[in-house]
């Protein structure tokens, strides 16, 4: 890839999706110290599910992981859209108001119909309830292309939550777990029949049980 390539996929590609300012310096909680790096077995799919697609357009669901950015634009020279749902889900804990958390995935995703070539889900439905957890599917099934993918990363033990995590790319088969701060509250444990339920509309083409304790699926959209 030429410079000039290179600097077009980090500029004039790339996007910050969603309506919503960057994370307040207030909201940014303090990172520990101890961030383990940790196999993944679906990220190389993924990467070649989009391998093949010109100039695929991407949507992160987790934070702003500046060398995530540069790494997907140097490799699949990529459109990248954060959208930041680990936000939504601290904002609607401190205020009490999860509830409210179907509501705001309408709205987020609103008129995005197959805009998308993949999707970076990571943990994000660990952390949320039932209602919320199939509307976000519902929502990421209908703004996914035909031939398009989809990646989630779910638990499979329940276990306190005290922190979200920060998934951070170090090679195709390897990921920073980097944790930082949450309202208290539990994770849930999705049930396989039950993920597959919720993203009615695409098709499992791999699925990973780690020794993590985390099931890695991705989808891809006929």
């Amino acid at each position: 890839m030429t410079g000039d390539t290179n600097t077009r996929a980090l500029t004039d590609l790339f996007r910050w999706g969603g309506r919503r300012a960057p994370m307040d310096e207030a909201d940014a909680p303090a990172e520990p110290v101890v961030a383990p790096v940790l196999p993944s077995m679906a990220l190389a799919k993924f990467l070649g599910a989009l391998a093949g697609r010109p100039n695929p357009s991407l949507i992160d669901l987790g934070p702003v992981v500046g060398s995530n950015i540069t790494f997907f634009g140097e490799r699949l020279g990529c459109k990248i859209f954060i959208e930041d749902v680990y936000l939504d889900i601290e904002r609607a804990a401190r205020a009490g108001q999860a509830d409210q958390l179907p509501g705001v995935f309408e709205e987020r995703f609103a008129g995005r119909d197959a805009t998308v070539d993949g999707v970076l889900c990571w943990d994000a439905f660990d952390h949320l309830d039932r209602p919320a957890a199939q509307v976000l599917a519902r929502q990421l099934v209908r703004i996914v292309r035909p031939g398009g993918a989809v990646l989630g990363f779910f638990g499979t033990t329940e276990r306190e939550r005290g922190h979200y995590t920060k998934f951070v790319i170090v090679e195709d088969d390897r990921v920073r777990h980097r944790a930082y701060a949450a309202t208290a509250g539990r994770t849930r444990v999705l049930l396989n029949r039950d993920i597959i339920r919720m993203f009615a509309g695409l098709q499992v083409v791999e699925q990973f049980l780690l020794k993590s304790n985390t099931r890695e699926i991705l989808f891809r959209k006929a």
